[in-house]
């Protein structure tokens, strides 16, 4: 970066800064632990040891470094080459009408209290309401170092059991929606899209209760016909920042197909298989006939559901790297 040229080429530039912002966020805290640690042993070796109060000012230090330390060793399980990207979440309401596609719009709450709990930004990209509530999909943008790290943990089959607040009789029942987490990938990553691959169509775009949002057509899918790959984006007035957008998301989601593939394909030679298809839920949330979140890949739970319903998911985040690692 210092040298003469270096904004010369933005292109470059905008591949440097991010890996130098994330090396220093791994090296400068653990200098600072590392620096810390050697302050208290020389601290240490001044005292006497007939100093109570001095030793127990050290004991208090060397439990705040030592909760330094856990930190840092809990973000090295953050390794990807993609970990410290944004994070583009898809959440679909499963069959279940009505009561699926509340359940999707409670996981939308989840994740963007979540999201603002942490400091990160949320930018929508699509929304379809469902028919009498709630959502049938959605697709946002969450914008902060670490962001896919952490919720890549996510991507599967949530479960909710519940009474349901739709059914006169009060009776229980299931839900189900699958959430999807992908890495956003840089602008300038290797990967050609040649326009006879792509099928692009514009429309006007809607909000809840069909009322029209826009007078123009300005929302914008595109269809990576290869593969199949659909992706749209109704979230800006402008045609052109939606299609943008909308390209973005398919790179994204192309990258993350083929480097599945990969996976799949080393898994399967190597005789492991730990994909998540849907029907096999990764978690469940139980309202009644008690209150308890689990999931099923960690066997993380607390009776705890409200927390959890507002954002407080780090617990089940923290399991599920851990034992990923």
């Amino acid at each position: 970066m210092s040298e003469p040229d270096f904004w010369q080429s933005p292109q470059k530039a905008n591949q440097i800064i991010p890996r130098l912002k994330a090396l220093k966020s791994t090296v400068e805290p653990f200098r600072a632990c590392l620096k810390e640690y050697d302050d208290l042993n020389e601290l240490l070796s001044m005292v006497d040891g007939s100093d109570e109060s001095s030793i127990s000012d050290i004991n208090k230090e060397l439990l705040v470094l030592t909760k330094k330390v856990d930190a840092l060793e809990f973000k090295s399980l953050l390794s990807g080459k993609h970990d410290i990207n944004n994070a583009i979440l898809s959440i679909n309401a499963g069959a279940g009408g009505t009561e699926s596609c509340d359940w999707a719009s409670m996981l939308l709450r989840m994740y963007s209290r979540w999201a603002q709990a942490k400091g990160y930004a949320v930018q929508d990209i699509d929304f379809l309401s469902g028919e009498e509530a709630g959502i049938k999909n959605v697709t946002i943008i969450i914008k902060g170092d670490w962001a896919y790290g952490y919720l890549k943990a996510e991507s599967g089959v949530h479960r909710l059991v519940r009474i349901s607040p739709f059914d006169s009789n009060k009776r229980r029942h299931t839900s189900f929606a699958s959430v999807d987490v992908i890495a956003e990938v840089a602008e300038d990553i290797d990967m050609e899209l040649g326009e006879k691959d792509l099928r692009v169509d514009v429309y006007r775009s809607s909000g809840p209760g069909g009322q029209g949002v826009n007078t123009t057509d300005s929302a914008v899918r595109i269809t990576h016909i290869p593969t199949g790959l659909v992706v749209q984006c109704q979230n800006e007035r402008s045609q052109i920042k939606n299609r943008a957008t909308a390209m973005k998301v398919l790179k994204a989601r192309i990258y993350e197909k083929k480097r599945r593939e990969l996976q799949e394909k080393m898994e399967k030679e190597y005789a492991v298989k730990q994909k998540i298809e849907w029907g096999s839920q990764i978690r469940s949330y139980v309202f009644h006939p008690y209150n308890m979140v689990k999931d099923h890949r960690t066997t993380e739970e607390t009776s705890n559901t409200q927390a959890v319903m507002n954002g407080g998911i780090d617990n089940f985040i923290q399991a599920y790297l851990k034992w990923k690692k």
